[in-house]
């Protein structure tokens, strides 16, 4: 878990970020055990306290992700021209035969790129194959407690495969491939269920900041069934439930076609739409599925480059704020976004909102961007003490160079977080009151050794996976023919440019 920094630490002189604010102003921060207890000018050192100067610094609050897969960071670099069902269909390649060591690697590689990049917590819909197992996704917390990083950490799980969620993609294939894909069937969802039930009843991780969740990940890949057990375990842990929902269109007009309604609100019949709830992506969501989500004060998290590069579309921001909807920004997986940058997905997110339309009135404001990876996501996450420099909260503070040419010159701090920082300002990371990062070197493991491992990994597991990539080389032209034409089918929702006007 993020270990806390006993005792006093006066944060003196930097420049605090504040949306209300055009210039962030120099202010002092007063931190004891890891919580932050004043915020002011001019505040006093107690006798015995750890005295940090910021001047020429930007202080932030740590960026939060309401939506990443650990699992994937070993599978970057490996998509283009991909949409989300061929990037599921290869799953089985660029996923496969891990190894205990290869998982909380993996984990290791996502949250460790995530600190140098300014994100302090995360949400981790982590996937094993076939089913999640306790020794598993306890090195995925400690992979997350390693790096010195908050997290909630969901087994991301389904009982059908992407070719029996899609109405006649089965069919689509030849005898031989069948074959081949029915290798690929998930066990059925009460073993599912019932490995799950023992991972949380016995998570070591209970009360920390490494949180427990559950993932059903996509409602088309999971039996009514098996949806309602996911929302069982919810509730009889109290924890999170996190899905993906309105990813594609392929999934929004699949979703009608099965329940005759859409996928939020066959999910909001079946009780899984709740506070706890978060909605990945939404991006096939219409205006009844946001006010559901309202209504429920659930949270969307919206991943703009994903969104992008798998073509699905594009999310509305302004709309699902306008009607109330608590919306976090994430960067999903590094399979499909290829990075954890969230000074990134904060850009993205910014400008995908400024093309739908040329009313700049209809745009998301950078204050609404940053708002969404701060605030917005630690609400996804469940976390109530993090997100914001207040007393109160926990001391996880960013650290921005003010010399760093994305400040070279210091207009408007928010705005040029949002627009113009890439990470490469970030000098110092702090959770809980404890340096993880400093002068840009991460001090809680050692970076060249994970780079050595990883290498390792990618050579042994291409070799592992050759037939895997191999089917998936057969599957593709297949996938990549059916499921556009799906696509191709109206809906009442139009989220592409392409589209002609709503």
């Amino acid at each position: 878990m993020a270990e806390i920094e006993a005792g006093f630490t006066l944060i003196r002189g930097g420049r605090l970020a504040d949306p209300a604010r055009r210039r962030a102003e120099v202010t002092d921060i007063l931190v004891q055990d890891g919580v932050i207890r004043e915020v002011g000018t001019g505040l006093s050192a107690p006798p015995g306290a750890r005295v940090i100067e910021a001047a020429g610094f930007l202080l932030h609050p740590g960026l939060i992700n309401a939506h990443t897969h650990g699992h994937s960071a070993l599978s970057r670099g490996q998509s283009d021209r991909w949409t989300l069902e061929l990037l599921l269909a290869a799953g089985p390649w660029t996923g496969g035969n891990r190894a205990l060591a290869d998982k909380k690697l993996a984990a290791q590689i996502n949250a460790a790129e995530l600190v140098l990049k300014g994100c302090t917590a995360a949400y981790d819909l982590y996937a094993e194959v076939p089913l999640p197992t306790a020794e598993g996704l306890d090195a995925v917390a400690e992979a997350y407690a390693s790096v010195g990083m908050r997290a909630v950490i969901a087994p991301m799980v389904a009982d059908r495969t992407v070719y029996e969620a899609i109405p006649g993609l089965y069919d689509a294939l030849p005898d031989a491939l069948r074959a081949q894909v029915d290798r690929l069937r998930l066990p059925a969802w009460e073993r599912t269920l019932d490995a799950m039930r023992g991972v949380l009843a016995n998570w070591r991780w209970a009360g920390k900041d490494i949180r427990a969740a559950v993932a059903p990940t996509i409602p088309l890949h999971c039996s009514d069934a098996f949806l309602c057990g996911c929302r069982d375990l919810a509730r009889d842990f109290g924890i999170g439930l996190h899905s993906h929902v309105g990813e594609s269109k392929v999934q929004a007009i699949t979703g009608i076609r099965r329940y005759g309604k859409t996928l939020v609100a066959h999910m909001d019949a079946l009780g899984l739409v709740t506070p706890d709830f978060t909605a990945a992506h939404g991006i096939w969501l219409d205006d009844d599925d946001f006010r559901r989500l309202r209504d429920a004060g659930a949270a969307v998290a919206h991943n703009p480059s994903s969104n992008m590069k798998l073509g699905n579309g594009m999310f509305r921001f302004r709309r699902a704020r306008d009607l109330g909807v608590t919306v976090g920004i994430g960067t999903d997986g590094s399979s499909s976004s290829d990075n954890q940058n969230m000074y990134e997905a904060m850009r993205a997110a910014s400008l995908l909102s400024k093309v739908q339309t040329p009313d700049p009135r209809a745009w998301a404001s950078v204050e609404e961007v940053y708002e969404a990876a701060t605030t917005g996501s630690a609400r996804a996450l469940g976390f109530k003490d993090i997100g914001a420099i207040a007393p109160g909260m926990k001391a996880d503070i960013v650290f921005l160079d003010l010399g760093s040419i994305n400040w070279i010159p210091h207009h408007w701090s928010v705005n040029q977080m949002v627009h113009a920082e890439d990470g490469t300002s970030v000098r110092h990371v702090m959770i809980g009151g404890r340096f993880v990062v400093q002068d840009r070197k991460l001090l809680t493991i050692d970076l060249a050794k994970l780079a050595i491992e990883a290498e390792a990994a990618r050579e042994r597991l291409e070799a592992l996976n050759a037939e895997w990539k191999g089917l998936f080389e057969r599957l593709e032209p297949i996938v990549a023919s059916f499921c556009p034409a799906l696509a191709a089918r109206p809906y009442h929702l139009r989220r592409y440019l392409c589209d002609a006007p709503e």
